[in-house]
């Protein structure tokens, strides 16, 4: 038990820290202001491009390791002597894993710095696929190649991801095209390169390389130069804000209920204004959309290859149409993003984000009819340029409707979503298969996936649309002076003429009417 000095040490902090916040308060404008100087608006250049290649390393790192984990899939299933199902679960878990823990990713960039995150994401990971090398059983990989590397991918993906969007406004979707692209590229070079590893030095020494590979994540990590951008600039004051009051939780004492709470306010307060985004209903569609879309893309990267050798096609042939599969996402990836920033498509990415997802889930639908190395190369030329096209445009779509202050917790959300689909996805095809003895069931299944998530977005992008012209409609009626416009859920109208005082709009709520 604290003794009565202890008590009075305890009380003389409390109030010394009392007597000392009217100047901290001063320190705290003052910060405000130098944070506001230093804002700016997005270089579209410069360093910029040295944050696309940053980024074009860590997707190459990240997914197009993890789609390569397919091309280990027969050894696996050879060497533990399991089936589709439990084999299928180790590429599950390290998509699960990486798309769950995209949230803590995005906070430790928030909190910490990009740079961190990407260096620390780099070790674990690979750590982990070093460690998988020396597996003895199905249960070791599940716990190193499943939930240790996706956590190092967790740390790495999303945080990269959002620092192009902070760097780029008027080029976004090239500039992402050609980070992203890096997933299809890893998959061209690397799936080749992996399947002539284990022919060479067995699943184990694969790995091995592997690990050693996935540690230019930490390289990847040190060029995400951090930038304060104008839109943000009451970001940096609240930050220094809860930062200072961390600083001053930890001088007084633990034992001080007053102090408990009010450091939970405010880590409540931070995490509430980092994730504002959720209760947007533009965001909630898009994220039922996502679910539905991330169940049906993650099982083909499992299982093009086992489906393949099943059809009488060759090991170095199938292998091929990954890399197939990865060139032709490369395409998709740099040629969407350029043709969507054009002029005539700038205003529809939102309608070419669905037009991919669902003509993926057509190209699904047609697989199960390919059956030779002749109709299956055009299928992955298909699948993979419409793959890298809406892949690029997730970050796009995600920004247009949460905004770049809000872009990296919003992206940790959305890939977060993958996680569920992500993990059950490949099983629950893999029992499929073992059920009915064919992949029809488990390829309609996923194909069905994709074009219902199209669907949902494009009808919830259609209903608000209508809304929208029908509280213009109803504000045009009211009073010809006014002019409506919308801010997230509530409509607001605004005066044609300005005010003679001041010189700006007059701004007044239209009562009764919602988008939501």
């Amino acid at each position: 038990m604290p003794t009565g000095s202890h008590w009075t040490a305890n009380s003389s902090k409390i109030i010394t820290w009392l007597l000392e916040q009217p100047g901290k308060e001063e320190k705290r404008k003052t910060m405000a202001k130098v944070n506001r100087a230093r804002s700016t608006s997005p270089p579209d250049g410069g360093w910029g491009w040295m944050i696309v290649a940053g980024c074009f390393l860590v997707t190459i790192c990240t997914r197009a390791v993890t789609r390569c984990i397919s091309i280990f899939f027969v050894e696996f299933q050879t060497y533990f002597t399991q089936d589709y199902a439990q084999t299928a679960w180790i590429h599950s878990i390290v998509d699960c894993v990486t798309m769950l823990c995209a949230p803590l990713g995005s906070v430790v960039s928030n909190h910490l710095s990009c740079q961190v995150g990407i260096m620390l994401g780099g070790l674990l990971a690979s750590t982990g696929l070093i460690l998988s090398s020396f597996a003895m059983s199905l249960k070791h990989l599940y716990l190193t190649l499943g939930v240790l590397t996706g956590l190092g991918f967790a740390l790495c993906y999303s945080p990269a991801i959002a620092m192009v969007g902070k760097y780029f406004s008027r080029r976004k979707a090239l500039a992402y095209g050609i980070a992203m692209s890096g997933s299809g590229i890893g998959t061209f070079i690397l799936a080749p390169v992996v399947q002539l590893l284990i022919e060479q030095f067995s699943w184990r020494g694969a790995l091995l390389i592997l690990g050693g590979f996935v540690l230019n994540l930490c390289v990847c990590g040190a060029l995400m130069r951090p930038i304060t951008l104008k839109e943000d600039h009451t970001t940096p004051e609240q930050n220094h804000v809860c930062r200072t009051q961390k600083e001053d939780f930890k001088r007084v004492s633990p034992y001080s209920s007053l102090t408990k709470e009010w450091a939970q306010t405010c880590l409540c307060c931070c995490l509430q204004q980092e994730y504002s985004f959720l209760l947007m209903s533009d965001f909630v569609v898009l994220a039922i959309s996502v679910l539905f879309m991330a169940y049906g893309c993650s099982p083909l990267f499992v299982y093009l290859v086992p489906y393949a050798l099943s059809v009488g096609v060759s090991h170095q042939q199938a292998a091929f149409l990954m890399s197939i599969l990865g060139v032709i996402d490369i395409i998709g990836n740099i040629t969407f993003g350029w043709l969507t920033d054009r002029r005539c498509l700038k205003n529809y990415q939102y309608v070419c984000y669905l037009f991919a997802v669902g003509m993926d889930g057509l190209c699904y639908l047609c697989l199960p009819m390919l059956q030779s190395l002749p109709l299956l190369v055009p299928f992955s030329c298909t699948f993979g340029y419409f793959d890298g096209a809406y892949v690029t445009l997730i970050p796009v779509v995600t920004t247009e409707i949460v905004g770049t202050t809000s872009l990296s917790s919003a992206l940790g959300v959305v890939y977060f979503l993958h996680a569920v689909p992500y993990l059950v996805s490949p099983p629950i095809a893999g029992w499929l298969v073992d059920t009915t003895g064919s992949y029809t069931a488990a390829f309609l299944l996923c194909g069905f996936s994709m074009i219902f998530s199209s669907v949902l977005l494009g009808f919830g992008r259609l209903v608000k649309r209508m809304r929208k012209t029908q509280l213009q409609f109803i504000a045009k009626e009211s009073d010809p002076k006014l002019q409506l416009w919308t801010n997230g859920s509530v409509a607001y109208s605004v005066e044609r003429e300005l005010d003679q005082k001041h010189g700006e709009p007059v701004t007044t709520a239209v009562p009764g009417y919602s988008l939501t």
